[in-house]
């Protein structure tokens, strides 16, 4: 997670101290005329993006680079003897103008980016590579790390001694103790790895907007609801063209394809969905090759057999065999439910005059149909209980009950977009927590899917208190001219996922920013999030806020009743092909040997012993698989359902003790939410819950049993 930056000081001492031996940096002349460099008088020291123009960028970072590696070699040669505070402390302050004019510029390429940031993005990236090498491999600066970490010294609190061994250890698993040749081959796998999950990244969204269905027949959309007949006649609208149009963002695509039974317009909705970026213009496949292989010889350079041996040693799970016995275990216990859910599926469809095989463009409309007659329930029925504006307010309620904090429209702050709303979070004792920036709509500027992002994290130096700027980016289904921003029940439980993620960063506290909110192991961070989707079902707290957009009708007892039933509906397909992701990333990153063969060949054997729908030629995840190969979860995609994991045992003392007890909220947020990277994670699991994660709870919460 990257660091940001409040109030900027330029003179020298202030950027990196002063006392105490601390190294003094002489820092290149900033040009403070550019509003990415200058201080930032604005409310809670918040971006003001209205002044900042994409020229802006590219100067910025030069400067904020030469800033970087002035304060470093400062650092790096300072001549007092190494202590906690002038060389660990000082390496974790370094670099903040940099970590703001990046948190910035890399959060907004990927929530409003356009072509010409994508390129800004390809010229920096080699730069900060090149800048974040020269710090991780810098022998002068890792001997003073090491003389630190090896002689500590007394005086140092739990959170000093937590931030010295991460310290330590990023500077060794960064390549610090590599001999000089293979210190030049690290240089080049890292440059060129930066660079290739960038463009991953580029290429699966150019390949996402490149694909459209444009229907001119209006027999072809008669069946599909009114709602999304408008927002597809929206979308054709704003694009030039009569009639509608169907896209590959998901509240397009999703919908369409639950309500149409047009199977020609499905196949060719669902193979383009699903060739993403496999072959074409926008081919991510040599890519994937090309990222794996250098993923393993990193690996390799610091002693690692494979790609996954070097992440999991960071994570709560710790190492590959405990991750493939997890995943097995789930799979072993639930594959057959998975099954018989497609069994049960294909049953009702051939009851109602389908023949063939149930291939999975008919997935979706034949399950949803199955929903609505055995639990009267479908999205069209929900979503008029669901207004946008209505969720909000009942997930910032939910957070009122619990931890007691508030949220008000944030007077003066800045928005990157017309779409975005920002909120002024303000703690139980009235002191300021966070601002939290929501952005809810798809655009062609923004990449699919929904997440938490930071423009700034929690940090206290020198007894002053910098405190958040959260922001939740989604991709819900828009207003239409006659109907507001309703969302489907998975569209719900997306934003309260989304939202445990910023109670994480939000809750923050701390000295130093790099241990705060969500930087914690990728298989821990979920908790949160997951845990939240728990309220989703919860008729006690549904009744405080859910109620008909029209007619203000509470939303029916006996309604929620049918959405708790309904979450073992396919529980264990859903749970199934998430296992199948999982184990496909681990495929991959379980490689001693670089791939050249086939990319689809290869996905459909990682994912064969998890495959439940029929599987289709010309098809595949992986070139469009982002979270994998152009984000952080390469060999940790598994750590979503090792989270669920926690979640539902974590939830089961909500369950117990009532889902608004605010002793229970109270103790999560001080064991988990506020405590960052502070501890190891199980330890702060086991603090909350009294005991290490059960996966029965799982197995209970998705209504299987034995």
């Amino acid at each position: 997670m990257k660091r940001a930056f409040a109030a900027l000081s330029f003179t020298a001492a202030a950027a990196c101290g002063g006392d105490e031996g601390m190294p003094v940096a002489q820092l290149p002349e900033i040009d403070t005329t550019n509003p990415l460099l200058a201080e930032w008088n604005t409310p809670y020291g918040t971006p003001p993006f209205d002044s900042i123009r994409t020229e802006h960028y590219l100067p910025a970072f030069e400067t904020a680079i030469a800033c970087s590696r002035a304060e470093v070699e400062a650092i790096a040669q300072n001549p007092a003897k190494p202590t906690f505070r002038n060389t660990i402390v000082a390496l974790e302050r370094q670099g903040a103008l940099l970590d703001r004019v990046s948190g910035l510029f890399f959060n907004l390429l990927e929530a409003d980016g356009t072509e010409q940031m994508q390129r800004i993005a390809l010229d920096v990236q080699p730069a900060l590579t090149e800048l974040n090498n020269d710090i991780s491999l810098n022998t002068e600066l890792f001997e003073r790390v090491r003389q630190v970490y090896e002689h500590p010294g007394c005086g140092l609190t739990k959170e000093d001694r937590r931030l010295l061994e991460e310290t330590y250890r990023d500077f060794a698993r960064g390549g610090a103790a590599l001999e000089p040749e293979e210190k030049e081959l690290y240089r080049r796998y890292t440059s060129e790895l930066d660079s290739l999950t960038l463009q991953f990244g580029q290429n699966t969204l150019a390949a996402t907007n490149a694909f459209t269905l444009h229907i001119t027949d209006p027999a072809q959309v008669a069946e599909l609801p009114a709602s999304l007949r408008e927002s597809l006649a929206a979308e054709a609208s704003s694009r030039g063209l009569k009639g509608w149009v169907v896209t590959l963002q998901a509240p397009s695509y999703m919908p369409f394809m639950n309500y149409s039974s047009d199977r020609t317009l499905k196949e060719r909705l669902w193979r383009a969905y699903n060739a993403r970026a496999l072959g074409g213009e926008h081919d991510n496949t040599a890519l994937v090759k090309r990222i794996t292989e250098l993923r393993l010889r990193i690996a390799e350079l610091l002693g690692y057999e494979t790609y996954a041996d070097y992440v999991l040693e960071e994570r709560m799970a710790g190492n590959r065999e405990r991750v493939e016995e997890f995943l097995d275990e789930l799979l072993d216990r639930t594959k057959s439910y998975a099954d018989r859910d497609y069994e049960t599926v294909s049953a009702y469809a051939a009851s109602l005059g389908f023949e063939g095989p149930l291939m999975p463009w008919d997935w979706g409309y034949y399950s949803e149909k199955y929903r609505k007659e055995h639990y009267d329930l479908d999205d069209e029925t929900v979503k008029p209980y669901l207004r946008l504006d209505s969720v909000r307010n009942g997930i910032f309620m939910l957070a009122n009950r619990l931890y007691g904090i508030s949220f008000a429209p944030a007077e003066g702050v800045e928005v990157y977009h017309p779409d975005v709303t920002a909120y002024d979070v303000t703690d139980a004792d009235g002191s300021h927590l966070a601002v939290l920036y929501l952005d809810p709509f798809p655009r062609a500027t923004k990449r699919g899917g929904a997440w938490m992002t930071e423009f700034r994290g929690a940090k206290r130096v020198d007894g002053v208190e910098t405190r958040p700027l959260v922001s939740l980016v989604m991709n819900f289904t828009k207003p239409s001219a006659t109907k507001p921003a309703l969302l489907t029940f998975t569209e719900f439980s997306t934003f309260l996922h989304e939202f445990g993620h910023a109670l994480h960063g939000m809750f923050g506290q701390g000295e130093y920013e790099s241990l705060n909110g969500t930087n914690v192991y990728r298989d821990f961070v979920e908790l949160p999030s997951q845990i939240m989707e728990n309220w989703a079902t919860q008729k006690e707290f549904l009744d405080l806020w859910a109620c008909h957009y029209e007619t203000g009708e509470p939303i029916p007892a006996e309604m929620v009743g049918r959405i708790e039933a309904s979450q073992h509906y396919l529980a264990a397909y859903a749970n199934v092909r998430q296992l199948s992701y999982g184990l496909t990333d681990m495929a991959w990153h379980s490689l001693t040997e670089p791939y050249e063969g086939d990319v689809e060949t290869f996905e459909r054997e990682a994912m064969a012993p998890a495959q439940v729908l029929p599987v289709v030629e010309g098809t595949a995840l992986t070139p469009a698989y982002n979270h994998v190969f152009a984000g952080g979860y390469a060999a940790g995609y598994y750590g979503y359902k090792w989270a669920e994991v926690l979640a539902a045992d974590a939830f089961s003392l909500f369950r117990e003790r009532g889902i608004f007890d605010r002793e229970t909220a109270q103790s999560f947020r001080d064991c988990i939410l506020s405590q960052g990277g502070h501890e190891h994670p199980m330890e702060l699991y086991v603090r909350f819950r009294g005991h290490e994660p059960q996966t029965e709870a799982l197995i209970e919460k998705m209504g299987l049993g034995e």
